[in-house]
C-alpha cells in the first residue's frame, strides 16, 4: 500500500536533472505539495507504535515529523495526496485516533510566498515583516559592519557547495564574557534566522536601557544561517528541505544537528541517507558542523564564551542537554532554573506557553546535536535550544506566517535577557 518503489524513481529523476546543472539549486524544479495532508495521530498502544514504525520504514508517501516511540505519543505525519485514502483506511482498520490539521499544505506555502522578498532585495529593505533570501541577509550583515565600529563580520568556513557561513561579532568593550547564537541549522525553519537577525538588530539599535546594557556588558556571536546550502534550497527547490545538500548515493543531505561528535550515530538518528535525520558518514563528516565545532574549539576560552543558544522550530520548548540519555548533567538544577526564568519572561510578553527541560525528557531522544557537543566537549556550561512557535500540533509547522516574526522576536529577546540575567546571578559569567 505504501511501497517505496516510487521513491527510487523520483530520486533518479532528480539526480538526472541536477547533473545537467552542476548541482545549482536554482535550476531545479520546485517541489510542490498540492493536496498533501497533515495529520496528527495518537498512538494508544504498543501495537500502534509498531504499526507506525513499519509505515515510516516502508513508505515514501508519508513524511514523519518525529519517530513512533511509545504509547501515548502524538505524532505529526504529512501524507501525499495520492495516498490519503489509503492512510485514512489504515487509521480506521487499526482504530488509530487522528485528525487532519491541514488539507492542502501547498496552500500554506503559496500564502507564505507572498511575504518573501525578492532575491535581489537590498540590505536597506531588511525588515521583520518578511522572509529574506540568503543573499539579502548576508548583504545586511555586511552593511552592519560598515555602519557600526563595534560590529565585525566573521566566517566559520565554507559549506559543501562553497558558500560562506557568515556571522557577526558584536563587542562594545573589551573583557566581556560572550554568548553564541546558532540559527538555521535546519533549512526549513525560517523563523530561526528571522529571530536571530531580529535579536541581533535589537542589540545593535535598541534604545531600551535594558537592551543597551545586555549589548554592552556581553559580547555576542550570531551565526543566523549555519546551513546556507539547505536554506538556499528551501527557497528555490523544496520549501520543506531540512538537511544540508551533500550527496550520499541516491539521496542528498545530512541532518547537521545529528552530525556532532556527541553520542554520534546513537538514538534518535539514522544511518539511512534518505532519512530526514541521517547523521552522516562519520562525526563531523559535514563541513558546516565541522567548521562550527572548529570555531568553538578555538574561541571558547579566548573569547570567553559561556552561553550557547540554538534556535529551532517548532513546538514551543526551551531545552538543555542531554538529548541521548536521561542521565542528568552536573548543573541540571541550574539549567532548569535558567530555563524556568526564561520561559516566565517569554510568556509575559505575548502569553505564549512554553515547556522546558532536558532534550531527552522534553521532546524526544536524539544524538549528535550541537548543544550537547557545545556543553560536553566545547565546555560551554549554559547550552540551550529553543523550539520556537508554533505549538506541537501547529498547522503551520515550519511555515510560520511572517506576521509572527516580530512577536516571536520580542518574546525570544525577553527570554535571552532572562537567560543572561539568571546565568549571571548563578555565577556563570564570573
Amino acid at each position: 500500500m505504501f511501497g517505496k518503489v516510487g521513491c527510487c524513481v523520483c530520486i533518479l529523476i532528480a539526480l538526472t536533472s541536477s547533473s545537467t546543472v552542476e548541482g545549482h539549486a536554482g535550476s531545479l524544479q520546485v517541489a510542490r505539495y498540492d493536496n498533501y495532508r497533515l495529520y496528527r495521530v495518537l498512538l494508544a498502544n504498543m501495537s500502534q507504535v509498531e504499526l507506525f514504525q513499519q509505515l515510516e520504514a516502508k513508505s515514501d508517501s508519508c513524511t514523519f515529523y518525529g519517530h513512533a516511540r511509545q504509547p501515548g505519543q502524538q505524532l505529526t505525519i504529512m501524507v501525499a495526496a495520492s495516498k490519503v485514502a489509503d492512510f485514512d483506511d489504515l487509521l480506521t482498520r487499526y482504530s488509530v485516533e487522528g485528525q487532519v490539521l491541514e488539507y492542502n499544505l501547498q496552500r500554506q506555502i503559496d500564502r507564505e510566498a507572498t511575504t518573501v522578498k525578492s532575491i535581489d532585495a537590498k540590505p536597506i529593505e531588511m525588515d521583520w515583516d518578511h522572509y529574506f533570501h540568503l543573499e539579502t541577509i548576508y548583504a545586511w550583515m555586511d552593511s552592519l559592519a560598515e555602519q557600526y565600529p563595534f560590529v565585525n563580520v566573521l566566517s566559520l568556513g565554507q559549506s559543501y557547495e562553497g558558500r560562506p557561513i557568515k556571522g557577526i561579532k558584536l563587542s562594545r568593550q573589551s573583557g566581556n564574557k560572550a554568548i553564541f547564537v546558532e540559527g538555521g541549522i535546519h533549512a526549513r525553519e525560517w523563523i530561526s534566522p528571522a529571530t536571530a537577525t531580529y535579536v541581533l538588530n535589537q542589540l545593535i539599535s535598541s534604545t531600551d536601557p535594558a537592551i543597551i546594557e545586555l549589548s554592552t556588558a556581553y559580547d555576542w556571536f550570531f551565526f543566523p544561517i549555519v546551513n546556507p546550502d539547505g536554506y538556499k534550497f528551501s527557497f528555490v527547490g523544496d520549501r520543506l528541505w531540512r538537511k544540508n545538500r551533500k550527496p550520499y548515493g541516491l539521496c542528498r543531505g545530512v541532518d547537521l544537528n545529528r552530525n556532532f561528535d556527541s553520542n554520534w550515530g546513537g538514538i534518535g538518528s539514522s544511518d539511512d541517507p534518505c532519512s530526514y535525520d541521517f547523521s552522516g558518514s562519520a562525526a563531523f563528516s559535514e563541513p558546516e558542523a565541522s567548521a562550527l565545532a572548529d570555531f568553538l574549539r578555538r574561541s571558547v576560552k579566548t573569547e570567553r564564551i559561556r552561553t550557547y543558544i540554538a534556535l529551532h522550530s517548532y513546538s514551543q520548548l526551551l531545552m538543555f542537554p542531554y538529548g541521548h540519555t536521561a542521565d542528568k548533567v552536573p548543573n541540571y538544577d541550574d539549567l532548569q532554573q535558567i530555563t524556568e526564568r526564561a520561559i516566565e519572561a517569554l510568556t509575559a510578553v505575548n502569553g505564549t506557553e512554553f515547556k522546558g527541560g532536558s532534550k531527552y525528557e522534553t521532546i524526544y531522544p536524539s544524538s549528535g546535536g550541537s548543544i550537547d557537543w557545545a556543553y560536553h566537549t566545547g565546555g560551554i556550561p549554559v547550552s540551550l535550544t529553543f523550539e520556537l512557535r508554533g505549538p506541537a500540533n501547529s498547522t503551520d509547522m515550519f511555515i510560520l506566517p511572517a506576521e509572527q516574526i516580530v512577536p516571536v522576536g520580542r518574546e525570544t529577546l525577553a527570554a535571552f535577557e532572562a537567560i543572561v540575567r539568571e546565568s549571571a546571578r548563578l555565577g556563570y559569567y564570573d
